[in-house]
């Protein structure tokens, strides 16, 4: 089942059910108004859902509309809560190298996360507007997951069965204040402004055996200015879902539509290229004593699609951005601007 959330002027948005080849939409809002309120009633609206879906398939419904991606705002515009994992150990070893500082004690036996901020998600093609390109502005290309409610100390073991939808997400970072923000040691503020989403989120059956151990096993291609900067697999979590949800709740429980993200997609055969510029600029550093490639600037153009091995489009839809100056923010692109209505 794939569901995204279209804007009708609301914080929150209205769902709607997408057909398997992303062509149609169907208005779902009479099953549950948004996204959010439905993660919250899964139990009682999940197999409501998933009839209008295989209807909507099979083409058997009649107010089905062509999708349109332009008019989605994140899948979940604001969220209970945002936490991000760092699982992918070679991402992790890079950073350090980046920022120069010491490896994280127990790296690879206990994961690292941060809280982010969850107020105001971005949706797939809006403009993304920054105070200035001296911040060091930067993509970020992880996998994530929404889940249900978790009761405090839940063991990984039981964790799986939390998870209700699958997104891709790109978690924008700005290094330069990154690289400060690190050595208060309180985490990341100024340095993760809002995080973006690809325009559809999933259950996990609709990736198919592309769904194991509770990893996403898909590449991620991801485009600068048109060219490739890399398709890391995220088949090489050293951590997965499970865990870090439990993590996330070791001394908490989580309410239903917290979001967890895998990290930054990062392979050790360098030879995939990489999900951030941050890595590509490490590596360099490795080879050549010095980094090369820049941050990004304004008028760039970042995209993200999820891959399968045989090189089919993934189910979550195209993230497609551009960077622009704060006061540049195309107003058409402002996520909850346009007041729309209905489908």
């Amino acid at each position: 089942m794939r569901l995204a959330t279209y804007d009708d002027g609301t914080s929150d948005g209205q769902l709607v059910v997408v057909s398997r080849d992303v062509r149609r939409a169907v208005d779902a809002s009479a099953i549950a108004p948004n996204l959010l309120t439905a993660i919250r009633l899964w139990q009682s609206v999940e197999a409501q859902l998933r009839a209008l879906s295989d209807r909507l398939d099979d083409d058997l419904v009649g107010d089905a509309v062509p999708f349109d991606p332009a008019r989605c705002l994140a899948p979940l515009p604001r969220a209970p809560q945002w936490c991000d994992g760092s699982a992918f150990l070679n991402h992790g070893r890079l950073m350090d190298l980046a920022f120069d500082k010491p490896p994280i004690p127990d790296f690879d036996a206990v994961p690292v996360m941060y809280q982010g901020a969850s107020d105001d998600f971005l949706g797939p093609q809006v403009d993304v507007p920054f105070v200035t390109e001296a911040d060091g502005i930067d993509f970020e290309g992880e996998f994530g997951v929404i889940v249900d409610d978790v009761t405090m100390a839940t063991p990984a073991s039981a964790c799986g069965g939390h998870i209700r939808l699958l997104v891709q997400i790109n978690d924008w970072s700005l290094r330069a204040i990154g690289a400060r923000e690190v050595r208060t040691g309180f985490g990341f503020l100024q340095a993760k402004p809002s995080t973006s989403f690809a325009p559809i989120a999933v259950t996990p059956d609709e990736l198919g055996d592309a769904w194991r151990e509770e990893r996403v096993d898909m590449l991620l291609g991801i485009w600068r200015n048109g060219e490739r900067i890399g398709a890391a697999s995220g088949r090489e979590m050293a951590f997965s879902f499970a865990d870090l949800i439990a993590h996330a709740a070791r001394t908490r429980r989580l309410t239903a539509g917290t979001i967890i993200g895998s990290g930054t997609v990062s392979n050790a055969d360098r030879s995939v290229g990489s999900s951030c510029l941050a890595e590509i600029r490490a590596s360099e550093m490795i080879d050549h004593g010095a980094a090369r490639t820049p941050f990004l600037k304004f008028g760039d153009r970042v995209s993200m699609q999820a891959l399968f091995a045989d090189g089919r489009d993934g189910p979550f839809g195209r993230i497609d951005q551009t960077v622009v100056g704060a006061g540049e923010r195309h107003e058409s692109a402002s996520p909850r601007s346009s007041g729309r209505s209905g489908m």
